[in-house]
């Protein structure tokens, strides 16, 4: 299951992503916000999120304007890797690099268009392993004050 969640910035990508989800018959459930009246992004970052580290949902796609100040209220929830994406190459790799459990876009600079093809991406590439493991490990390691370089 996807969790789902914009403010009114992003409402037109979402919109175009459950098209794309339907089409595919995968699964998703909303948080919203549920139209373009202006609307508090954090709210929907940390409803999603939280939706995301419960295991509620396996990932998460948020957008709003620019797709950053989403992300970086979903990635103070502990647990969470939420990465804007704003081209095919940082959609594959932050998955396989960086194994980010949340996707961010922005409504005023993606197309709707590019939107699905980043999410497609997205939940279809897997994450690599090896050194890459190590690396999230280290980034978990600050995120929970026990990291030492």
């Amino acid at each position: 299951m996807i969790a789902l969640g914009c403010d009114h910035g992003g409402y037109n990508l979402i919109c175009a992503i459950k098209k794309y989800l339907d089409e595919k018959k995968i699964p998703y459930k909303e948080f919203g916000a549920f139209g373009t009246e202006s609307v508090d992004y954090p709210v929907y970052a940390y409803t999603v999120a939280k939706a995301v580290v419960s295991g509620e949902c396996e990932y998460g796609i948020l957008c709003c304007g620019t797709g950053i100040g989403i992300s970086i209220a979903a990635n103070k929830v502990k647990g969470i890797r939420a990465a804007v994406v704003t081209n095919e190459f940082c959609a594959e790799m932050t998955r396989r690099h960086n194994h980010a459990n949340i996707l961010c876009m922005g409504g005023r600079i993606t197309s709707e268009e590019d939107a699905v093809r980043y999410a497609d991406i997205f939940l279809n590439t897997p994450e690599e392993g090896d050194r890459h493991d190590k690396r999230v490990a280290m980034i978990t390691a600050i995120e929970e004050g026990t990291f030492e370089a």
